[in-house]
């Protein structure tokens, strides 16, 4: 049986979505064709060689919306505790992260490198990059998602 397993991520309701495709063999060019037109009227896909990696796209675009959802909350949050209104934090925020998102999506310049031109040595952003990378992000970062992928993969097994 021709089979097409995907998994999208909740910004497919604006459009925005990124979804992780993968056909199995019986797939032909036609029905691939198809899926593609469907998926991409909700966003963009990226098309998988094998089906076991569906798991790791829920770790990083199935899931990935919440942990950028709870970014946003601290980024808040911090504001607030700094003196912003609620108000004001929730706008400077919202509109960081979409701006930050647009110019790393425009894919002209790696996410290093825009981090290393916003990162002046011994500046403000120095100071704040340094203390979150000693905190750990990076490997809170990583075990997060390889939970997510490995409970992934045993939810799959119990179908």
């Amino acid at each position: 049986m021709a089979i097409v397993r995907t998994m999208p991520n909740t910004p497919a309701l604006p459009g925005l979505g990124a979804t992780g495709s993968f056909a199995n063999d019986r797939v032909d060019t036609a029905q691939r064709a198809r899926d593609r037109t469907i998926v991409e009227a909700f966003g963009l896909c990226v098309d998988l060689p094998r089906e076991d990696l569906l798991d790791a796209v829920t770790a990083v675009s199935g899931n990935g919306p919440a942990y950028y959802y709870l970014l946003i909350e601290e980024m808040i949050r911090a504001g607030v505790t700094l003196g912003l209104t609620r108000e004001d934090a929730t706008t400077l925020t919202l509109q960081t992260a979409l701006g930050a998102a647009s110019m790393a999506a425009q894919g002209d310049v790696p996410p290093e490198e825009l981090r290393r031109r916003v990162t002046s040595p011994n500046d403000t952003t120095h100071a704040a990059i340094t203390s979150i990378q000693q905190d750990g992000l990076a490997d809170m970062i990583s075990h997060a998602m390889t939970g997510c992928r490995d409970r992934a993969v045993e939810l799959g097994r119990a179908e």
